[in-house]
């Protein structure tokens, strides 16, 4: 017996409704496309595809319906309140790259997930997320401290940042030089590795940046269990080695478009 399209679609309804209104900047618009959304799947239920995963069918039916109604690209005034900031940053992104963005910031899809949603190849998707990088770093170009102790890798960050507009202030390899270098630049966002070249911890050098300056982090390390413990503050931003260039872009779109600040995790010299 075939599931029907309300037990495939109403589990996606809380995410589908914060999706929709990221994507469109306001919660009364975003909640207008998910109902036409599911008058649509109503009246022709071939919109929902069931050879692929629940939440990405439903996904891309919204978004089908989304890109097929007659207001979508309209600006209008964005809702007041914390997160009003990010709306206005939202409508400014041109619709594709803004679907593909928010399809992998906040909804972590994978690109072969987004290309069965958007019905294009994955690296049409790559892409996409390239270009929403970009356009996100024409309005809040930040100034990235980069501490990698790894030459190799320190220099693949530096060309993935500076590929999508934002400026590498410096690249650390201790504890001791990055904290250095912090004061110095004041960065407006760093990605930090956990373990340093004499045995120093990134981990203890991020705590000493933001002791000093409130600024977003991201740990790309190669051990995530040092941080995710699920005993202490664990990090808003975390990417596993060996690492993708477009998730390292997605994620430091996401920390810098929304304006989140990483929370301080703990840890000893040793970590």
């Amino acid at each position: 017996m075939s599931i029907s399209i309300a037990d495939v679609v109403a589990p996606q309804l809380p995410s589908l409704r914060l999706f929709a209104r990221a994507l469109t900047g306001s919660q009364e618009r975003g909640d207008a496309y998910v109902v036409a959304t599911l008058e649509a799947l109503v009246a022709d239920k071939g919109l929902l595809r069931r050879d692929v995963a629940p939440k990405a069918a439903t996904y891309r039916a919204f978004l089908k319906v989304w890109e097929a109604m007659p207001m979508n690209g309209v600006t209008e005034p964005t809702e007041s309140g914390a997160s009003a900031v990010a709306d206005r940053r939202i409508e400014t992104l041109t619709p594709r790259p803004r679907q593909a963005f928010l399809l992998t910031a906040l909804e972590e899809f994978g690109p072969a997930d987004i290309a069965s949603i958007l019905d294009i190849g994955e690296s049409d998707v790559r892409a996409l997320v390239d270009e929403a990088g970009r356009e996100i770093a024409n309005q809040i170009a930040a100034r990235v401290l980069i501490i990698e102790d790894e030459p190799l890798i320190a220099l693949d960050l530096e060309s993935i940042v500076t590929e999508i507009g934002h400026e590498v202030v410096g690249i650390s390899a201790t504890r001791s030089e990055a904290v250095a270098a912090a004061r110095k630049s004041r960065p407006g966002l760093v990605l930090a590795d956990v373990q340093l070249a004499d045995g120093s911890s990134g981990i203890d050098a991020v705590n000493d940046i933001l002791g000093e300056i409130d600024v977003p982090v991201i740990f790309i390390t190669a051990y995530p269990e040092r941080l995710l413990t699920g005993e202490r503050a664990e990090p808003t931003f975390l990417i596993t080695k060996p690492f993708r260039s477009e998730m390292v872009k997605a994620v430091m779109s996401q920390a810098l478009f929304f304006d989140i600040r990483a929370g301080r995790p703990r840890g000893d010299a040793a970590a």
